[in-house]
């Protein structure tokens, strides 16, 4: 089932998407893989094969909020812009953030969309 909204928390070893809407979550790990050789430039292969898994991971939703560190940011936005540039109108935004919890990183989510393009969430009854 596609969902509009997630946000992504991404380093250089492990990816969580969480891919939402008004009632439920859905968490996906995406991990890197290392291929030990002595050859030149397997951790750049390695890094590219990382990024092209969470970008396939990407492909159901409209808007994705991308966390996690600059750096990590940074590399996977340059891999985006020159390897897969069809994912980068679905990042919806960049932010610096430490780890969170899965429930953090979905509130913190919904509070920006919330923000952002008036996602509307309907209230709970109570």
């Amino acid at each position: 089932m596609p969902f509009h909204h997630a946000v992504l928390w991404i380093d250089h070893h492990s990816a969580q998407l969480l891919q939402f809407d008004a009632t439920q979550v859905l968490e996906r790990q995406v991990k890197s893989h290392v291929h030990y050789t002595r050859q030149h430039g397997s951790a750049v292969r390695s890094e590219h094969e990382f990024f092209g898994e969470v970008c396939d991971a990407l492909r159901d939703n409209a808007q994705v909020l991308v966390a996690g560190s600059h750096s990590a940011q940074a590399d996977f936005r340059h891999y985006v812009e020159k390897h897969r540039a069809e994912v980068a109108p679905r990042l919806a935004g960049w932010e610096i953030t430490e780890r969170m919890s899965a429930n953090e990183l979905v509130a913190f989510a919904r509070r920006y969309f919330t923000l952002h393009d008036g996602m509307a969430m309907p209230m709970k009854a109570g």
